[in-house]
């Protein structure tokens, strides 16, 4: 036989001899979760060292000004006289 030929047979022998998988329906499983999970670390033990800067950026800010964003009516009393007297 040549090479070929074997290493064909050999294929189709290996996909004969395999078994399909099928899924399992547990349709009468009843699955239950817990209604709360904790999780406890106490003994959990966290190794780690403090860094700490060399220097200090040290700056002296001056006040900012902005500018409002709202505006204030000053005749807010007479808009709304006028608003009501549309309605009327």
């Amino acid at each position: 036989m040549s090479k070929h030929l074997m290493m064909i047979l050999v294929a189709l022998l290996g996909l004969g001899l395999a078994v399909p998988a099928v899924a399992q329906d547990d349709d009468d499983a009843d699955v239950r979760y817990k209604k709360k999970t904790e999780i406890d670390f106490e003994d959990v033990s966290v190794d780690g060292e403090l860094k700490k800067p060399h220097g200090a950026y040290l700056l002296d800010k001056r006040q900012s000004s902005f500018n409002p964003l709202i505006r204030l009516k000053e005749n807010f009393n007479q808009e709304m006289i006028e608003s009501v007297n549309q309605i009327r």
